[in-house]
């Protein structure tokens, strides 16, 4: 198979076929949402191809009927009809002062209205739209398909700004959006795509007859890559590269469809760079994202093996956000199991892949830290430290991660106890670097250790706790307890590390390991 060129941030379907680049083909899916319904709302993370989605439904109701040969749709639709479409971008520009929106709106409404030699008759922005689809309506004979792409993002920059610019910005964006209920008889397809899911009694009132697919599992992979688009599609890229590294680093996301997916950026970078980086977050800044979770408390010991309600995925409001809906909306957790109870389902969240896992942690690292920098650089002797067994120069290193935090710090952030806290911070230490595996709060039979460590053929369970006077030993306690008995059959490479630490002196009181035998 004949290598192509990358779409590389290109989302427009027309340039994607004539200039020949690889084409990942989702028109059977795209032709059962034409079939089976009329209006849809798709919520994924950004950069997963939502914008080229909406731009292939376009050319595909106008009729580019030579854009289409060779994909599956092509034999399955009826190229005599064309209808009109009327498709929004409000991820245009960014949406930070009063009165931004109505202006972007007003420009493109405009820009629409005089390709059809219209003159506006209306001033709001919802009133404009509806002239416009009931004319086009009226002049083409064919009901109108109507596309909004990025619906969100003029709440989402607001947000960062102000919480009255948002509610101004939501509130002028639930006129625009309430056209698609009252224009129902002149609109033969619909689809509004985002981040973020708001619940449909702040902007989406009225409109129960918009289907949410989000977590559909037959349009799960609606957007992104699977593993058979790899191989089927990118075929001549895959050589050279270690596949169970791909899956690690990309793949993962998961919307109750049969399939995990990658992100499509990171997989296009991949190729292009031939080496494995965090492509995808490193494009976005958390800022918010991290802000709300320091601000309601959340570590990284809550970051993963949380169990939601379907409901808790779409609590999201200007009034009302919850980490974990941010962090499930946004891709930087997925569903990673799903169990029924009746007519309620419940999904455990974890991180998508290595990429995600460590890239958020590093980031809340820097967070939790006050952005002190030497955090992350001493990451890599941390490593050789560990695949040394050299525990004299991990504890120094540690000691010298946690004197690096500013003195004010720990009163600035929210953690509820000082040992939370050291524990959030070690945690997520351990957990912003790719070659480790960590698990949180590790059960035996007897009760469970706060963190393990499996690194190579290594394996180190830490046990942390405060300096209190009297308190029984920490590696005492985890020998007594067993903590790491599971794991001596497995590896002859299994240590026993217990840290205590000092509020006072905000740093390590002690530092002891013992490296265990089976008996």
């Amino acid at each position: 198979m004949q290598r192509k060129k990358l779409p590389i941030g290109i989302e427009t379907f027309r340039e994607i076929r004539e200039e020949g680049f690889y084409y990942v083909d989702k028109t059977a899916l795209i032709g059962r949402l034409a079939r089976e319904g009329k209006h849809y709302f798709l919520s994924r993370p950004r950069r997963f191809g939502k914008s080229l989605l909406l731009d292939t439904v376009k050319e595909l109701f106008e009729g580019s009927e030579a854009l289409f040969e060779g994909l599956h749709i092509h034999e399955h639709w009826d190229w005599q009809r064309r209808y009109p479409v009327i498709r929004l971008n409000m991820g245009v520009t960014k949406y930070v002062e009063p009165g931004h929106l109505r202006e972007t709106l007003g420009e493109q409404l405009t820009g629409l209205e005089a390709r059809v030699g219209m003159e506006p008759v209306f001033d709001s922005p919802s009133g404009r739209l509806r002239h416009l689809i009931e004319r086009l309506h009226e002049q083409s004979g064919e009901r109108v398909v109507l596309l909004v792409d990025e619906y969100d993002k003029p709440i989402l920059d607001a947000m960062e700004r102000s919480q009255a610019l948002a509610k101004e910005n939501r509130d002028l964006l639930h006129g625009v959006y309430s056209a698609v209920k009252s224009c129902d008889a002149h609109l033969r397809f619909s689809m509004i795509t985002g981040v973020s899911k708001f619940s449909k009694v702040s902007l989406f009132s009225g409109l129960n007859n918009l289907r949410d697919i989000t977590l559909s599992p037959s349009y799960s992979a609606v957007c992104g890559y699977t593993e058979a688009d790899l191989e089927r599609v990118f075929a001549p890229e895959l050589p050279g590269l270690d596949r169970e590294e791909v899956r690690r680093w990309y793949n993962g996301y998961g919307w109750l469809g049969e399939e995990r997916l990658y992100n499509p950026f990171d997989v296009l970078l991949l190729f292009a760079e031939r080496r494995f980086s965090a492509w995808w977050f490193e494009t976005g800044n958390p800022t918010f994202l991290l802000d709300l979770l320091r601000r309601r408390r959340v570590s990284a010991f809550d970051m993963e093996d949380q169990w939601v309600g379907e409901e808790m995925l779409s609590r999201f409001d200007v009034d009302e956000i919850t980490p974990e809906a941010l962090l499930f909306q946004t891709g930087h957790l997925t569903i990673v199991e799903t169990r029924n109870g009746g007519a309620r389902r419940r999904h455990r969240l974890g991180y998508p892949n290595l990429e995600v896992r460590t890239s958020l942690n590093e980031a809340l690292l820097r967070h939790f830290t006050g952005g002190t920098a030497s955090t992350i650089s001493e990451q890599i002797p941390l490593r050789e430290y560990l695949r040394d067994g050299d525990l004299q120069s991990v504890e120094r290193l540690l000691r010298s991660v946690y004197a690096g935090v500013p003195h004010d710090w720990y009163r600035r952030n929210e953690m509820d106890s000082y040992e939370g806290y050291c524990k959030a911070v070690l945690q997520t230490y351990l957990q912003a670097i790719p070659e480790f595996e960590v698990a949180a709060e590790d059960s035996s039979s007897r009760g469970q250790s706060d963190l393990v460590l499996r690194f190579d053929d290594q394996v180190y369970v830490i046990e942390c706790k405060m300096t209190v006077r009297g308190a029984e030993d920490g590696l005492a306690q985890a020998k007594a307890r067993g903590y790491a008995d599971k794991y001596l059959g497995i590896t002859d490479q299994v240590h026993l590390i217990a840290i205590t630490f000092d509020a006072e002196r905000r740093n390590i009181d002690t530092f002891e390991w013992e490296r265990l035998t089976a008996a």
